[in-house]
């Protein structure tokens, strides 16, 4: 099944629509993995679609789940998101588009991230999101959905996010886009633009995808106790006092 989500997002994203959130998901993805250093970086499914491609780290690697693949990209490793071929505490930056909705065991992905990446190294996750425009119309009777995936399997934002937290991620970054309807003219998509600038002004509706960034803290053990040999000064002068008025006696 999740192979087969894989492939209709695929082609899902060669639709007008498609393209226009790819878009929007690339600009972001861009801007935050293009000064992300270290020495390994690797992209969770969609071979198709570099996203690394403005990040520096020489070691690249993006995982797909079918040996029937027709990408030729350096480094594709054959593996299933819920179980990653990587050493733990090994990765600097992975990049997760679609991930989690492609999965139907979002939590068993993340647990393998937060395995693999080491502390903190960086997160970024892409998806649909189930409470926008989009993710309603699946909701509407009588109209057919023309989306990749079910809005029931989207992962949300905020679930996502409170996710992460119980893995000690810190979320420092997420981002919203494409507040327009679904349109699979280009000329409508045009026409319902400007509800992206509404966005900027307050827009009281959720966007169809975001982008998270979240970075993998691990809290560092820290032993209290008292320290027998350092007498505090305090002490001390109060000892020199005393020796002072036994001498003057």
């Amino acid at each position: 099944m999740e192979q087969a989500r894989t492939a209709q997002l695929m082609q899902w994203q060669h639709t007008v629509p498609g393209r226009h959130a790819r878009a929007w998901m690339h600009r972001q993805v861009n801007a935050l993995v293009g000064n992300t250093f270290g020495y390994h970086a690797i992209q969770i499914g969609l071979p198709h679609w570099d996203l690394l491609r403005a990040n520096r780290i020489a070691n690249k690697f993006c995982t797909v789940d079918t040996e029937s693949v027709d990408i030729v990209r350096k480094g594709l490793v054959i593996c299933v998101p819920e179980q990653l071929p990587f050493e733990s505490e090994s990765v600097d930056l992975m990049v997760l588009p679609h991930a989690l909705e492609c999965s139907a065991q979002p939590h068993q992905i993340l647990r393998e991230v937060e395995r693999v990446l080491r502390p903190e190294g960086k997160a970024i996750f892409a998806g649909l999101n189930p409470y926008s425009l989009w993710g309603l119309r699946d909701r509407i009777p009588g109209l057919e959905s023309h989306l990749p995936v079910a809005p029931a399997q989207y992962v949300s934002q905020a679930r996502l996010e409170d996710w992460l937290e119980l893995l000690s991620f810190d979320v420092t970054q997420a981002n919203q886009g494409v507040y327009m309807p679904y349109c699979q003219s280009r000329r409508w998509l045009h026409r319902w633009a400007f509800m992206d600038t509404l966005a900027l002004r307050g827009w009281p509706l959720q966007g169809a995808v975001y982008v998270v960034e979240a970075i993998k803290r691990v809290n560092a053990a820290k032993m209290v106790g008292l320290e027998w040999k350092r007498v505090p000064p305090k002490f001390k002068s109060r000892a020199v006092a005393a020796a002072r008025r036994d001498a003057n006696m």
